[in-house]
């Protein structure tokens, strides 16, 4: 059987990921602030739309849609073109308006308007954020209150939490025409890879961008830490970020 695949058409990337992504899968792609994680899910949507002809959808909690248009617009990526073809969507929820049926509208939306490419920025944001966290972690400290409460709250947030994850990141996966990219940034320190600490493990491929100043060429690198149902390249690689082009992966040469 010939695996379904969606390209990323970022130069040099989907090589190591035996061609592109496979179809219907989530993706977490992961790094410090300013290691390019941005740029990366706002190309993955514009190629798509401009080189595939594939529907994207770019949610943001912590970003405006204008401030999306001007960070692409440097790459000259016109997303205000794309936008008003309905070839691209950007939602941005503000963080206090993260309500009951965020993450469901977001699946709704992805069936409906048969969205094939979707990013969520950020992942952490939303499940942080998630009115039944808010609801069952007041609940507790009402119950403490009351000397009923046999969980602490952070104990009971974080079981929220990961349960959250599990069911949207399932939820998105049964939408068997939609690739999903989920942003998350790393800790500083540690040994897990996403804020929520459970993303990795959940998603089917996990996407890694580091940044160290070294004083050479390429202060950024890329690795791809798993992916399933395909062959990956196990090897770190130089990540530019190019005025012209957007990011580069360079291949290493063995």
């Amino acid at each position: 059987m010939v695996m379904k695949r969606i390209k990323v058409g970022i130069k040099g990337f989907d090589e190591l990921v035996s061609g592109g992504f496979p179809v219907a899968s989530t993706i977490l792609l992961t790094g410090s602030p300013g290691t390019g994680k941005t740029i990366f899910g706002l190309q993955y949507l514009y190629n798509g739309a401009v080189k595939f002809r594939e529907k994207g959808l770019y949610v943001t909690f912590e970003q405006t849609e204008d401030g999306l248009k001007e960070q692409a617009a440097l790459f000259g990526w016109d997303f205000d073109k794309i936008i008003k073809s309905k070839m691209i969507q950007v939602l941005h929820v503000p963080t206090k308006e993260i309500d009951q049926e965020t993450a469901k509208s977001i699946v709704d939306n992805v069936i409906k308007n048969k969205i094939r490419r979707l990013v969520i920025d950020s992942i952490s944001t939303l499940a942080v954020n998630a009115p039944i966290y808010t609801f069952m972690t007041d609940a507790a400290l009402i119950d403490i209150s009351k000397g009923k409460s046999f969980f602490s709250p952070p104990v009971m947030g974080d079981f929220v939490v990961k349960r959250f994850l599990y069911g949207f990141i399932d939820d998105l996966r049964n939408v068997d025409h939609c690739t999903t990219i989920l942003i998350s940034e790393s800790p500083e320190k540690g040994e897990y890879l996403s804020r929520d600490t459970i993303s990795e493990f959940v998603c089917d491929g996990v996407i890694q961008i580091t940044f160290e100043s070294m004083g050479g060429e390429f202060s950024r690198s890329l690795l791809v830490r798993k992916m399933r149902h395909t062959k990956n390249d196990e090897d770190i690689h130089p990540l530019e970020i190019n005025n012209n082009e957007g990011l580069i992966v360079h291949i290493i040469e063995k």
